[in-house]
């Protein structure tokens, strides 16, 4: 039979698939010997279960009964005793951290009379009652979905009746008509009694947890980092230490280096007489690490202690929550913790350095995302800068945008294309959505541990937390800063995630160290070690040789210009995957090419060809010397038609008006007939790419004449031309031939007029669904395959990526049919499979076919994997992306290497 039911002593980390996140590493810390409150977990098996049939399952209440009475046997109390009661919190704990998860609820097993059982066995009046409206506000909220507010306002009534602005000065009596408030409270909104029964308080928050893996936000957050959404959570449930009892204890977050830098060090916040979740919520500005050692010296020495253990078992960054309960150290929670991209990287080499792990492993614990984000533009230091107000740096970058008081705004005014800066008092899982679409966050209370800097440090989002100078009032929609000056919704202001400043108005931004580096820009050697961008900027460099030396693609670059392809040849580039022709005829040239398509003639049609010439050949000049030895991939003319060709409606207008008013206007009418001839009703699908260089006599032999031309120039004066002309849009092997007929025909011409002997290739563009199921044919006449997977998107979806953004995206993604665009990362089942064919197919007709792919999918992290497991030979994106492409495939070699040990 399935077991649902894990003790912590039967688990460890390995297990994060059965028992979840929190669970397994519950269990090794309790392997380890430290101090964890006894508990179990309840499987994601059993969560899986409910799920598919809306039940538990039948065998689950009997092992959750097992494990219970073993736990009160431990304990020596049974669950809610009314003199003296076992209480338990019930937390979600699923394989990945998920901030749209449910919440922990507190202190299950209190009711009208273990309340006061528990306040005679701690002589504490006032801490029992605390807990008591704690469990009622957690379970309201969480297990019967009332309205957090409901809760709060009742909370602020208690504390303006009592003076205060402190939880802490409500005393025992005010907290005993808290309690009841509470109560109430439910009753009003949930039309059902706060329940007394102690095992159905457990049973209705383990059932929420499960409910609770299908929650909008989770299923936001799961789509945003693109988690699996069958994996379901597990529960936990814990004995509960209690930090609420008084000065001697406290509960607290520790990280045991800094995540925003990646700094060795005691990062963390504290607070005293606090329970749960208080120090993430961010209800009372918290206490640093270093002011608990002057607090209670003994615990801190512990934690200290067991940090130093945990991060060594771990060989990571380790997040740890911990309570203390009258001077005595139990520890909560541990997990490897979320950082800053600038951390991971700093870390990753800081770990090798002490032995930790290997060059291999410091490549894996970074990503193309995170390098990425290090590549963003930061503010300019010499800029003129209105600071308003500062906080803590809690997650790095420079973020500029509207201000916004609440997600619904956030979300819209992002739709309608502005960009906004989410400010609040502190963030909670509902603002979730709001985060996403924020360019940064900003809040005035909490601190790094807080639930902004976690979530926006696992988002990438900059985030500048606790600047208790402003005060924020969400409802009017406004920040006062402490000299007076108010701050409306709508204003602009820029916040820095590194210094954890706000200014006013618009900051300029200037390059990132990293990009300046990989624009060769900065000597290693001469860097100034007091610069803080130093350590970080050798980081970059140390893994991304490493990523080199891993990697078995090559990575190289989409590239119209010579600037862009010495650029991306700065970054890194091995050649250009994708040379796009069309782009080189826009602007004056324009006129050229929509005299050579619409024209009546031979002559004429020659005579604008040999216009074009020179000006295509020294297009390519400039390209071969920036690449020079490096092999360059031009795709021949593919655009549109209706991009090179008048517009009808104008065109139609104009030539109306004429007639109007009796002028000739031979020309305008002979154009429009033309036009007439060659319009279509979907230009993407109709006359282009190697059907227009079958159509129009000596398109593509002058393109192939400028690209040899120019190539056997370049050869001339001691340059390496690498040469590859790909034709575009085959559907068909019978095109690719007549087309490469031309091509060789045109070659012979060069060779004879220049006496250069050029090697080239000529190979196709693989973005068609039957282009990737007839490879094997196709490739009895193409010698490379480039798989352009944007079109391939377009058209084994059958949508129009410029049309459908703005049409039913968004609907698609809200539905989870679509977890992801499947422009921004490969669709793998599908578009994927056809690759996968396409390539396999093409080798065995051609073993050594050369395949890439030159669709911007090729610097996508995730797709970059799929390309390295099907076995293409290169990857090619933007100039950009260069470098996130060249570090995800090494790390997909990588993981290709470590699975296969």
């Amino acid at each position: 039979m399935t077991k649902f039911v894990y003790d912590f002593s039967e688990g460890n980390k390995e297990l994060k698939d059965l028992l979840g996140g929190k669970g397994a590493n519950l269990a090794e810390m309790t392997n380890m010997d430290l101090p964890v409150p006894p508990g179990f977990t309840i499987t994601t098996e059993a969560c899986k279960a409910y799920l598919a049939s809306g039940r538990e399952p039948a065998a689950l209440a009997a092992e959750v009964d097992e494990h219970l009475k073993a736990l009160e046997a431990t304990m020596g109390k049974t669950l809610g005793q009314s003199d003296d009661p076992l209480l338990v919190s019930v937390r979600s704990g699923a394989k990945f951290s998920m901030p749209g998860m449910m919440e922990t609820v507190l202190n299950i097993g209190l009711n009208d009379q273990s309340v006061r059982g528990l306040a005679a066995q701690a002589d504490n009046e006032r801490f029992a009652f605390d807990s008591y409206r704690r469990l009622i506000q957690m379970f309201g909220k969480t297990v019967l979905d009332i309205d957090g507010e409901h809760f709060e306002q009742a909370l602020d009534a208690a504390k303006d009746a009592k003076g205060t602005k402190n939880d802490l000065d409500l005393d025992a009596e005010d907290l005993r008509r808290l309690v009841e408030t509470y109560k109430q409270v439910v009753v009003d909104h949930a039309g059902r009694e706060f329940p007394q029964e102690p095992r159905e308080q457990m049973d209705l928050a383990v059932r929420a947890v499960f409910d609770s893996w299908n929650a909008p936000r989770a299923i936001l957050y799961r789509r945003q980092e693109r988690i699996p959404s069958d994996l379901g959570t597990a529960v936990n449930i814990c004995s509960m230490v209690f930090g609420n009892l008084g000065p001697d204890s406290g509960t607290g977050v520790a990280f045991t280096r800094d995540p925003a830098s990646g700094a060795k060090g005691v990062y963390g916040d504290y607070l005293q007489n606090a329970q749960g979740e208080d120090v993430v919520a961010g209800i009372r500005n918290t206490l640093s690490l270093h002011d608990l050692e002057s607090l209670d010296k003994n615990s801190y020495d512990q934690l200290m202690s067991t940090m130093a253990q945990l991060e060594e078992h771990y060989r990571d960054l380790c997040d740890i929550e911990f309570t203390i309960e009258r001077g005595k150290l139990w520890m909560l929670q541990t997990r490897v913790g979320k950082r800053t991209a600038a951390a991971a990287f700093r870390i990753a080499t800081q770990l090798i350095d002490e032995g930790l792990i290997d060059d291999a492993e410091a490549l894996q614990r970074v990503t193309g995302a995170q390098l990425g984000q290090l590549m963003f533009p930061r503010f300019d230091e010499l800029a003129t800068k209105n600071l308003i107000a500062k906080g803590m740096n809690a997650s790095p970058g420079a973020a500029v945008g509207k201000v916004v008081f609440d997600t619904y705004t956030a979300i819209k005014w992002k739709r309608s294309g502005e960009k906004v800066i989410l400010v609040r008092r502190e963030t909670n899982p509902d603002d979730l959505d709001g985060m996403i679409a924020a360019q940064g966050i900003l809040t005035s209370r909490g601190g790094k541990t807080s639930h902004a800097a976690v979530v926006a440090r696992g988002m990438g989002k900059t985030c500048v937390c606790g600047a208790e100078e402003l005060n924020v009032d969400t409802k009017g929609r406004h920040f006062t800063t402490k000299d007076g000056k108010v701050y409306h919704e709508g204003d602009l202001i820029s916040i820095d995630g590194t210094s954890g400043e706000v200014f006013a108005g618009e900051v300029p931004v200037v390059d990132s160290p990293v990009v300046r580096y990989f624009e060769g820009e900065l000597d290693l050697d001469d860097l100034d070690a007091a610069d803080p961008s130093t350590e970080l900027v050798r980081a970059v460099d140390r893994i991304m040789r490493t990523a080199d030396g891993s990697r078995r693609m090559a990575v190289r670059a989409n590239s119209d210009t010579e600037e862009d392809s010495a650029r991306a040849r700065r970054f890194g580039a091995q050649g250009i995957g994708l040379c796009r022709t069309e782009h080189m005829f826009l602007g004056d040239r324009r006129a050229l090419v929509e005299a050579l398509i619409l024209a009546d003639t031979d002559e004429e049609r020659d005579r604008q060809l040999a216009e074009l010439l020179p000006l295509q050949r020294e297009d390519f000049a400039g390209i071969f010397d920036a690449m020079d030895g490096l092999p360059v991939t031009i795709r021949l003319l593919d655009p549109p038609l209706h991009e090179f060709l008048p517009d009808i409606t104008e065109l139609s207008v104009r030539v109306a008006v004429a007639e109007a008013r009796g002028e000739a206007r031979e020309g305008d009418l002979r154009l429009l007939q033309a036009v007439h001839k060659l319009h279509e009703q979907n230009p993407m699908l109709g006359l282009r790419g190697v059907r227009l260089g079958l159509v129009i006599p000596g398109l593509f032999e002058m393109q192939s004449r400028a690209i040899l031309e120019a190539a056997a120039a370049h050869q001339r004066k001691g340059g390496v031309p690498r040469v590859e002309i790909m034709v575009p849009l085959v559907g068909a092997v019978q095109e690719l031939e007549a087309i490469k007929e031309d091509i060789i025909a045109v070659a012979r011409d060069v060779r004879s007029e220049t006496g250069v002997h050029l090697e080239f290739l000529v190979g196709t563009m693989i973005e068609l669904p039957r282009a990737a199921l007839t490879a094997g044919q196709i490739a009895e006449s193409a010698e490379f395959f480039s798989f352009g997977t944007n079109d391939l998107t377009q058209t084994t979806w059958g949508f129009s990526r410029d049309d459908v953004e703005a049409a039913f995206f968004s609907h698609y993604l809200e539905k989870g049919i679509f977890g992801v665009s499947p422009f921004e990362s490969l669709d793998r089942e599908g578009v994927g499979e056809l690759v996968r064919i396409g390539a396999e197919r093409g080798r065995a007709v051609r073993p050594g076919l050369k395949l890439g792919v030159c669709g911007e999918h090729g610097g996508d992290p995730d797709s970059v994997h799929f390309f390295n497991e099907v076995g293409l030979d290169y990857v090619s994106c933007s100039p950009f992306r260069v470098p996130v492409a060249r570090l995800e495939a090494g790390r997909a070699n990588g993981q290709s290497d470590s699975d296969s040990r």
